[in-house]
């Protein structure tokens, strides 16, 4: 398994926040896309379902490097589409 923590990290990388460090519950376990590297770690967010055809919106998080593995890269971000 490819596990990465801290380091190179870049807009679009996706993340796997830890559920035992991370510091808000309802984000623990989720999958993370990294919009901005922070030198204490990343900002990004987390994509939420829509409903009735409408996409739904995103949820933002502030992680710090101890809360998450990167695990990837995304091929497309929320700022690929604007």
């Amino acid at each position: 398994m490819w596990l990465f923590n801290g380091g190179n990290m870049k807009i679009n990388d996706v993340v796997q926040l830890n559920p035992i460090t991370c510091r808000n519950p309802m984000f623990a376990g989720c999958f993370l896309i990294v919009t901005e590297v922070k030198t204490w770690g990343v900002q990004g967010y987390v994509q939420a379902l829509g409903e009735d055809d409408k996409p739904g919106g995103q949820a933002y998080y502030r992680a710090k490097f101890d809360e998450f593995i990167k695990i990837g890269i995304a091929v497309w971000g929320i700022k690929d589409l604007e």
